[in-house]
């Protein structure tokens, strides 16, 4: 465990009630000899399909008293990788699970498949080591919290931390030389609304064994909540950029009008943009640093995140959406200078539509936090349409766990947005840096227009010049935010480099709260 996995409480429901006999049978079972069941493509979406036809059962989160720790305790809770999943059979994969506790008090099941057959994994108090005053519990029936998949990510010889499943949906991965940062989750209901947040339980996962010398993974799993049932499965490719292809069935038992889609959850305290009120010897603090953009109309955008005095809600309308993901584009050590947390090598995560999403919105929900400790940022899609109960919705989109993104190539891209004082005391100097695309060929005496504008407020003395320290070129401008009244505290703030009507960079989006 890592922050953060201490400060998400998760929901459950009993996996028993909507199965298939024998899968319930199974499941009751877990440690005794049962017999494999069939297992296809089409098992868990039939599974969450008649899940979505009853009603809701809440989760049963009893457990020994010996297992009601803190974190510290959970923590050294650790499974024994000895006996790692088809470590004994010397797969290119190998599986540890999470034991039940703290906060993840709910009970996953987990199944192996394995030539169309699927039998549970059973539990045993055995296949952990607890720590000091912790009595490890007598029921073999107790079960596991979730699992981790372990890989050679980073050297051939050594089995690597790739892809972790702890607590409601959420799931984080890594790409080679990574350390883990933000997460994803399956769905998302009402983030960044009014009312109360529902988080949906992975509640049960089919785990693909591989052949030998495989190079991919295959998961299934099986989603509840109170609206909602579903079913995802997740093809994995380890490497230097980890691919996860996601095929997501949703089966709402509510016509849901708030759903997130492919949701992201990340971490930003604080930046060169975003400084009021920092102490810290850091330069920067942050899982990510913007949230990118490419819409259906192939409008490259960035968006650089931030820590606002209130909650904030950001919709970028669009139809067929390309791509979006929260990146950590600042990639050097002396970025963060931080030797223990090492936000340099913290991933970001693009995401990228297959098929038409149809309409809606890009949606970011930035939340005021005073340490780096709690999640504060979440991005999604946001469908136009509800998704109306009773039916089928699917959504299928690719995960790419990277260091940057692939888009237009004959577009700079924003490296750095800084935010001072002016001259003036009234305006506030904003310096956008730039590099890459057809800026980087151009000579250094090219003039080049700003289109910069604002919704609220003035800009004053916008320009664009080269950078003689990165090779890039740098766009600035003075702005004066307008004064009186709650409707003037938010700006929405524009701005990009063209060559005539030519766009020569991304389009830069920031939201001025004051």
């Amino acid at each position: 465990m890592q922050r953060r996995d201490a400060i998400k409480s998760v929901l459950a429901i009993a996996l028993l009630g909507s199965m298939p006999r024998a899968m319930a049978q199974a499941t009751n079972t877990a440690n005794t000899a049962t017999a494999p069941t069939r297992f296809t493509l089409e098992t868990v979406p039939r599974l969450a399909q008649a899940m979505a036809r009853q009603p809701y059962r809440a989760p049963d989160e009893q457990l020994p008293a010996s297992l009601d720790t803190g974190y510290d305790a959970y923590r050294d809770l650790r499974f024994d990788p000895a006996q790692a999943l088809w470590r004994k059979e010397a797969l290119p994969f190998q599986v540890q699970m999470f034991h039940r506790g703290f906060l993840f008090k709910q009970r996953v099941e987990l199944w192996r498949v394995h030539e169309g057959r699927a039998e549970p994994i059973p539990y045993s108090p055995g296949l952990f080591d607890f720590p000091q005053g912790v009595t490890p519990p007598q029921d073999h029936a107790l079960g596991f919290a979730g699992f981790r998949v372990h890989t050679p990510l980073n050297q051939p010889d050594v089995f690597d931390e790739l892809i972790a499943f702890l607590g409601a949906s959420y799931f984080r991965a890594l790409g080679k030389g990574h350390a883990y940062g933000l997460s994803a989750r399956g769905l998302a209901l009402g983030s960044g609304d009014a009312g109360a947040e529902e988080f949906p339980l992975f509640r049960a996962f089919w785990i693909e064994q591989p052949p030998p010398g495989a190079t991919q993974l295959v998961v299934h799993a099986l989603l509840d909540s109170p609206s909602v049932a579903g079913a995802f499965r997740f093809l994995i490719r380890p490497g230097g950029e980890t691919v996860i292809d996601v095929q997501s069935r949703l089966y709402p038992r509510v016509d849901l009008a708030r759903a997130g889609i492919a949701p992201l959850t990340s971490m930003f305290e604080f930046d060169a943009g975003d400084r009021v009120g920092t102490d810290d010897y850091r330069p920067a603090v942050h899982d990510s640093d913007g949230l990118a953009i490419l819409n259906g109309h192939g409008e490259q955008i960035w968006r650089p995140l931030s820590n606002p005095p209130r909650v904030q809600l950001s919709a970028f309308a669009d139809a067929g959406p390309r791509g979006f993901g929260l990146m950590q584009r600042k990639r050097g050590f002396g970025d963060y200078a931080d030797i223990e947390a090492r936000y340099h090598q913290r991933p970001s995560l693009w995401i990228e539509p297959k098929g038409d999403w149809g309409k809606g919105a890009v949606t970011l929900v930035e939340i005021p936090t005073g340490d780096e400790y709690h999640d504060n940022i979440v991005a999604f899609w946001r469908p136009a349409a509800p998704l109306r109960a009773g039916r089928e919705h699917r959504f299928d989109y690719r995960m790419h766990w990277c260091d940057t993104h692939q888009w237009d190539a004959g577009l700079a891209i924003v490296t750095d947005t800084r935010i001072g004082a002016a001259p003036d005391p009234s305006r506030r100097l904003v310096v956008i840096d730039l590099e890459g695309g057809r800026l980087a060929s151009l000579p250094r005496d090219a003039q080049l227009q700003p289109d910069v504008w604002a919704a609220r407020g003035d800009v004053v003395g916008a320009v664009v010049y080269p950078n003689p320290e990165t090779r890039g070129w740098r766009l600035s401008f003075e702005f004066r935010p307008q004064e009186g009244g709650t409707d003037g505290r938010d700006a929405e703030l524009h701005a990009r480099v063209l060559d005539g009507d030519r766009p020569l960079s991304e389009t830069w989006l920031y939201r001025w709260s004051t």
